[in-house]
Formats: structure tokens, C-alpha cells, sequence
């Protein structure tokens, strides 16, 4: 799997009830972002590793997108992980 920055990290995630392309591109950057959430992990630092967005060039950007990946990311691992293994991820 490329890195983040290889792959287009968007400045937030699909919202919608469905698994997406992004979302199933993008599975090893939401569990890395649950990682680092259940490690305590500074958002900051959590954006511009995983996220490869610069928190001190684009704080808004960051912090957004960190939020959003970060609840996308809950939702796939509580609801959306049904859908993505009947898709027969991994693929």
C-alpha cells in the first residue's frame, strides 16, 4: 500500500452510510489514525505523519481533516468493517 501523501489524503472523508473507494483505499490510514488515538497520540503529530498535512503551515486544514478521518475511521471499525469484509477486502 503506497503512503498517505501517494495515495491523495482528502480533506475529509466520504460521510455517507456506504463504504467508498477512498475508504477502502485508504484502510491502513484509519487504522493507523485508531492507533494513535487509543495511544494518546497529539493530533498534531498524528496529521502530519499519518495525514501528511502540516499542522503548523494549515492548522484548520489539519485539525479537519484529522477529525473527520479520525470519526470515519470509528465508524468503519464499529459499523462499515461488515461492509468492507463482505466486499472481500482485502483485495
Amino acid at each position: 500500500m503506497p503512503p498517505a501523501d501517494q495515495l491523495g489524503v482528502a480533506d475529509e472523508p466520504p460521510s455517507g452510510s456506504e463504504l467508498t473507494a477512498y475508504d477502502e483505499a485508504h484502510v491502513v490510514t484509519y487504522w493507523r489514525m485508531l492507533d494513535a488515538a487509543a495511544e494518546g497520540a497529539d493530533w498534531r503529530e498524528v496529521s502530519r505523519i499519518v495525514l501528511c498535512i502540516d499542522p503548523a503551515r494549515e492548522p484548520d486544514r489539519a485539525r479537519q481533516a484529522y477529525d473527520s478521518h479520525l470519526a470515519r475511521a470509528r465508524w468503519i471499525a464499529n459499523t462499515g468493517y461488515r461492509q468492507l469484509l463482505r466486499s472481500g477486502w482485502p483485495k
